[in-house]
């Protein structure tokens, strides 16, 4: 029974509503319905789901228009026409009015060949080849392909009439001189890129000519990519999600963003990702890797690829890798693999066509009585074509009895004639096939038929069907469509397909193909005898399993799962943005500090006020990098500002006393050393603000195992410093570097820390070991205390300022500063402060034991170095001891501070509790440059 229109637009209407009920409302726990998907996984699930729906629908509509001449759908349409529309929703937004999302197909050529036939005529033909034989079933979104003609149009007149034929076929081109693809995509995409990612290496500098470097290359690949997203935003329109193909395009993911943030990006290479050690040989290595990571998902056929691909931006970037795909300070690009497959119903149809049964019984009539084996290769030198006819050779070697029982055809597509290595290839086939066919070969029959020419697809077709045995012996292939091709076509015949295990089709048809290694060609040939003498059921198990999977891993599938995780990402982006702060407006953090009276700036040292440097250390200097030392373009702010009166700087670093020392001794302000364990003012002498029952008991053993471990792991190092112990593995393969942390941090909880009171604390690429309590926001409330104390302050301070590239640990000194949550008890607001956010130096509980006065006292009571820790004092200088000098008066005065004159920072950390955030040391000193010049 078939389906009416009006019902099925009906049932979509319903469907669509329901889903917006579980899918597009907003809510909270309390509200939301039980069948609201809360994860990213059912997200896609539910999406799934609709997809299938409407496939279901689909089919029920064509079969309706077929007998409905009325209907719209029953008009032809170009092969780029999509003939019915798929509902969309596309992040939480589900549309009705039948419109599908629109979807452009960014990649280096169009899906059509374009030959001038005048002026202004143009004559277009459908090109062959695994992106655009895919993405010709896609029948989901409304597709848009922006790409190169393949010739060169320099005039205007053509230029406009190509682009009004293309328009007929839903096509935008991109015009690229002959010198830009001569360096672009003759030069760095073919010479460089395609032989480094198929493991083939780079080619040597003094081999290229003159005016074609990796330099000039690069440029031109640079340059290309520009004028690809030119045209892209030209034709953008929000909401549009955009597709960029393979390796031609890796730059053009961050012209993008560049352009438009908000842009839905994707990025899908349909070759191999190499492995991190072949990748890192490139010049360019790292250029390409975070120009592919400004999209928001990236693609690959199997999951090797992108295990490369996560792995070569770990171990050249010195970015996180995660399950999901790689994170850089909060922002995650997803990173998974998406098999490609066929429109296979266009093969199972094409058939039944008559064209097609006639060269079906032609070929059986040409080959009866011979088992036929079948090739369909570029001629390349990744397809392993040679190992394929050398095995076939060894096998007829091997057993005479089917020298005239088999056949193989061979069918080779030329391409790239023009390059010296290809016409080396075609040679050496060409005698291979010739000698064994003189060999092997009688008066009436040769055992290999070799084609340099492609076929057509109805011959194709035919030649698939009629086969008892495929061999694809691939050295690396990034998926390889042929096989699939095959397995579609043999739902009679049950053929059996030998695979090599270098293609990614091996990891979605290897439970039902034979796989081999095609550099063992006594394997491969053992597997052809072993393919030949199948039994039936086995055969028909084994196609039972690869036509199952080919004919629900289409490309429609492929498409549109690759389309529904990217708006799924776009949401998950959406949702870790909020966690991220927001950058600190420095226009207004410097109005508030002209306005403000009395200015505590505390600043953090490493990352924050010291040079740039390299975040994987792998490549830069390390012995430099271990050597603190300032921003050279800080000297001058600083100092104008440690000059000002009203103005209070504390350098607050977990570093030691002498880093201190040596970089701030010509400044006027205060040092807080070791998370502000030890203080003093320059000019000053060193205090301890550590607290009096301080055990220092565990530093041996703990520095044992440091050492153990630095022993173990080359480029790494520790640091003992007087009040912790720091090991640092930043420098240290990344991997290795993680496995051994692990250990540690295994081996210091089980052993010799198991029972004290310690803290561990784990950075991005180091393991400190600190007594419980020696926080940076736990020390700046004896800091606070004694600098009001020596400066005798009268006037409360009513602007803070707190930057730094603080551990999570560490951040506490943020939160020291916000509002106090309301207690059941609050505190006596004092008059003549209108909003106070906080009126005491501490936000410590107040102790059972006494009052918060007395609390108070027995924090300011600070003891001497060597009572706490046995330890001299660096460079011999005596200790003094502060003394319980800060009456309560003083204490609860030491702030008088609005909400918005507080700005905490974080320097490059994405994740923190501060309020705002800065890029880098360079933003720092922009910042306090302004304040010292306002």
């Amino acid at each position: 029974m078939s389906i009416s229109s009006q019902e099925i637009c009906i049932l979509r209407k319903d469907k669509n509503l329901a889903l917006l009920q579980t899918n597009g409302m907003p809510g909270n726990k309390y509200n939301c319905s039980p069948g609201t998907p809360r994860t990213r996984l059912e997200r896609l699930l539910r999406e799934r789901e609709l997809r299938k729906f409407n496939k279901s629908l689909n089919e029920g509509e064509t079969e309706s228009s077929t007998n409905d001449p009325s209907s719209p759908d029953a008009e032809t349409s170009t092969w780029f026409n999509d003939e019915e529309s798929l509902e969309t929703v596309s992040a939480g937004r589900v549309s009705f009015d039948g419109s599908k999302q629109r979807l452009l197909v960014v990649a280096n050529r169009l899906p059509v060949s374009a030959v001038r036939r005048g002026e202004d005529s143009w004559q277009l033909e459908m090109s062959v080849g695994g992106l655009v034989t895919a993405l010709l079933g896609v029948k989901e979104f409304e597709t848009r392909w922006i790409g190169w003609a393949g010739v060169n149009v320099p005039d205007e007149i053509g230029q406009k009439a190509l682009t009004k034929a293309l328009a007929e076929k839903r096509c935008i081109p991109v015009f690229l001189d002959e010198e830009i693809v001569h360096q672009y995509y003759n030069g760095y995409c073919n010479n460089i890129l395609w032989p480094l990612f198929h493991y083939l290496g780079l080619p040597q500098e003094d081999r290229l000519a003159t005016t074609r470097s990796f330099q000039s290359q690069l440029d031109a690949y640079k340059k290309a990519n520009q004028m690809f997203a030119d045209v892209v935003n030209e034709h953008y329109e929000e909401g549009d999600v955009v597709w960029c193909h393979d390796y031609h395009l890796m730059f053009l993911p961050k012209c993008l963003k560049e352009r438009n943030n908000k842009m839905k990006v994707g990025w899908f290479l349909h070759t191999p990702f190499p492995s991190s050690e072949i990748h890192r040989t490139l010049p360019s290595r790292s250029e390409l890797l975070r120009s592919v990571l400004a999209a928001d998902l990236v693609g690959f056929h199997t999951y090797d690829y992108a295990r490369h691909f996560v792995s070569a931006c770990t171990r050249i970037l010195g970015l996180e890798g995660t399950p999901e795909g790689v994170e850089d300070q909060g922002k995650l690009t997803r990173v998974a693999a998406f098999p490609i497959g066929i429109d296979s119903d266009r093969f199972i149809r094409a058939l039944e066509l008559p064209q097609v049964q006639d060269h079906m019984k032609e070929l059986k009539e040409r080959f009866a009585g011979r088992k036929v084996m079948l090739g369909v290769d570029r001629l390349d030198m990744i397809k392993g074509i040679p190992q394929k006819i050398l095995a076939f050779e060894k096998f007829l070697e091997e057993n005479p009895n089917w020298r005239d029982k088999v056949v193989l055809l061979q069918i080779a597509v030329p391409t790239r004639t023009d390059v010296p290595e290809y016409q080396k290839l075609t040679s050496q086939v060409h005698e291979i096939v010739g000698r064994i066919n003189g060999r092997f070969g009688t008066l009436t029959a040769v055992p290999i038929h070799h084609l340099d020419r492609s076929l057509d697809f109805p011959a194709l077709c035919a030649l698939y069907a009629v086969t008892d045995v495929a061999l694809v012996t691939s050295s690396r292939d990034g998926m390889n469509l042929v096989s699939y091709e095959f397995v579609a076509c043999q739902a009679s015949k049950k053929g059996v397909l030998i695979l090599s295990e270098f293609a990614g089709a091996a990891q979605s048809l290897g439970a039902g193909a034979i796989l081999v290694n095609p550099w063992n060609i006594t394997e491969v040939a053992s597997s052809i005898g072993y393919a030949l003498n199948m039994p039936a059921d086995e055969r028909e198990k084994r196609h039972h399993h690869n036509f199952m999977h080919v004919t629900t891993h289409t490309s429609q599938e492929w498409a549109a799962t690759f389309v529904s995780e990217l708006n799924d990402t776009i949401v998950e982006a959406q949702l870790r943005l909020r966690q991220i702060p927001p950058i600190l407006p420095i226009e207004v953090a410097v109005d508030r500090y002209s306005k403000s009276n009395n200015r505590l700036l505390i600043l953090g040292l490493n990352a924050t006020l010291t040079e740039p440097v390299d975040t994987l250390g792998r490549k830069a200097n390390q012995i430099k990098e271990l050597e603190l030392k300032l921003h050279p373009d800080l000297q001058e702010p600083l100092k104008k500002l440690c000059d000002d009166p009203k103005t209070t700087i504390v350098v607050l670093s977990g570093s030691d006393r002498s880093v201190l020392d040596d970089n701030f001794g010509d400044y006027n302000l205060w040092l807080a050393a070791e998370n502000g364990m030890f203080l003093r003012v320059t000019g000053g002498e060193w205090m301890t603000t550590m607290p009096e029952n301080l055990n220092m008991d565990w530093v041996d053993s703990v520095k044992h195992v440091f050492e153990y471990f630095t022993e173990r792991t080359p480029r790494s190092h520790f640091e003992l410093r007087e009040t912790s112990l720091i090991w640092n593995y930043k420098y240290a393969d990344v991997e290795f570097g993680r496995l051994q942390a692990r250990d540690m941090l295994q081996h210091l909880w089980t052993g010799p820390i198991s029972n004290a009171s310690l803290d561990v604390v784990q950075g991005s690429r180091s393991v400190e070991v600190r007594a419980v309590g020696v926080t940076k926001g736990a020390a700046i409330d004896r800091i606070l205390g004694e600098i009001v104390h020596n400066k005798g302050m009268k006037e409360p301070i009513d602007y803070v300022l707190c930057i730094g590239h603080f551990l999570a640990k560490d951040e506490d000194i943020y939160t020291f500063f916000e509002p106090e949550l309301p207690s059941e008890a609050p505190a006596p607001v004092r008059p003549q402060i209108p909003t106070p956010v906080r009126t005491s130096v501490s936000k410590l509980p107040v102790s059972k034991s006494g009052s918060k006065a007395a609390r108070l006292k027995k924090q300011r009571s600070l003891s001497t170095l060597e009572r706490n820790t046995g330890y001299p004092v660096i460079g011999g200088a005596s200790q003094s001891t502060v003394l319980e000098r800060m009456s309560l008066h003083e204490g609860s005065s030491v702030l008088d501070l609005r909400g918005d004159n507080y700005f905490s920072c974080s320097v490059a950390r994405k994740r923190s509790n501060a309020r705002y955030l800065l890029g880098s040391s360079d933003d720092v000193v922009k910042l306090l440059r302004e304040l010292a010049d306002s």
